[in-house]
């Protein structure tokens, strides 16, 4: 069964507010340009009078469904806005001789490396954006307990047990020595408050934490986060991750200064990277679609970003992500229907 999930808290809107917000939304997707009221007019075919639209825009930018660039400017929509039109989407219908396609691709490549690196190109020419699969063999291991022993050189042996009875070591150089009284400390609070949690469960908790304001001025967690960004819950079996794509940014509108776009795509060549915006954001049973837009948690330069994957099990057992990353004017239907369809593909492929 394939669901959509998104997270909202946000109040129900009526249903005339409701209706001019989808208008807007996949006018403003199709164009980019600010929407006026005579716009949404001509779209509904003057059910309602210039006047009732205009009342009704007022009331959603008060709600924050909306911004005015320019006060002459007609209305654009909000990160909120989006989050709303996506939940009333369902995904497109794609061709069944599509689907086979995909399948026939899949069925003719002999590895999982190679289907889940096939997986991003096949979602790249879907959508014409950013394809990312990841097959990721470590997130379903439960982690058993760690220690952390202070070597020369400013370097950390890791040793990590999961609870299948396998012992992981890893040594990591430093840019600044961790003295061993706090290397004790992050043992201590890795072990009290992940023992027994899945690692990609843990990665998403630990980078939650560290992204709240209160661990700026948390000892442990900020040299918590440098052995984390080393690799503190990575074991030997590397997790496979594949992007393509990434030059459909460079056509996008995301406000970005050059510095800033190159930041971007260097940030998105990393692979922790990547598996950290997997992790944090797909983290739903096997086929259950999330949608998530404005990904500044991540990266401030992915403000204008929206991700839609899901996760998947394949025959194997081995668990996998496919996701699509773009602007968050894309068309949403279609990049849903080729998320889906893909890990369908990606499933049903028997060796």
């Amino acid at each position: 069964m394939y669901l959509f999930a998104t997270m909202s808290t946000d109040a129900p809107l009526k249903s005339r507010h409701r209706e001019v917000l989808q208008t807007i939304v996949r006018e403003y997707i199709e164009t980019g340009e600010p929407v006026a009221s005579r716009t949404i007019s001509k779209c509904r075919q003057n059910d309602l009078s210039s006047a009732s639209i205009r009342n009704v825009m007022a009331d959603l930018a008060d709600e924050g469904y909306l911004s005015q660039p320019h006060t002459s400017a007609g209305r654009i929509p909000t990160e909120k806005a989006f989050r709303f039109y996506v939940r009333s989407l369902a995904a497109a219908r794609i061709a069944l001789g599509e689907a086979d396609r995909l399948r026939q691709e899949f069925a003719v490549l002999p590895t999982i490396a190679e289907r889940v690196e096939h997986s991003s190109h096949i979602l790249t020419q879907l959508t014409r954006h950013v394809g990312i699969a990841a097959a990721i063999p470590d997130l379903c291991r439960e982690l058993d307990q760690i220690e952390l022993v202070p070597l020369a050189g400013d370097r950390v042996l890791i040793i990590l047990a999961t609870r299948d009875h396998m012992v992981h070591n890893r040594v990591v150089a430093l840019e600044e020595a961790i003295p061993p009284s706090e290397l004790v400390s992050i043992r201590n609070y890795v072990n009290g408050n992940f023992s027994g949690w899945q690692l990609g469960e843990a990665r998403r908790e630990l980078v939650r934490r560290i992204l709240e304001e209160r661990a700026l001025y948390d000892a442990v967690l900020r040299r918590l986060q440098v052995l984390y960004q080393k690799g503190l819950f990575d074991v030997d079996t590397a997790p496979a991750v594949h992007m393509e794509g990434a030059s459909n940014l460079l056509g996008l509108d995301l406000h970005l200064t050059r510095e800033k776009l190159r930041e971007l795509l260097r940030a998105l060549e990393e692979k922790q990277r990547l598996i950290e915006l997997l992790d944090r954001f797909l983290g739903l049973p096997p086929g259950e679609v999330e949608v998530h837009v404005g990904l500044e948690q991540l990266h401030p330069a992915m403000k204008d970003l929206a991700l839609v994957g899901m996760s998947v099990r394949m025959p194997s057992g081995l668990p996998a992500k496919v996701a699509v990353l773009g602007h968050m004017r894309m068309h949403y239907e279609r990049v849903m229907a080729a998320v889906i369809q893909t890990s369908r593909a990606l499933e049903a492929a028997q060796f």
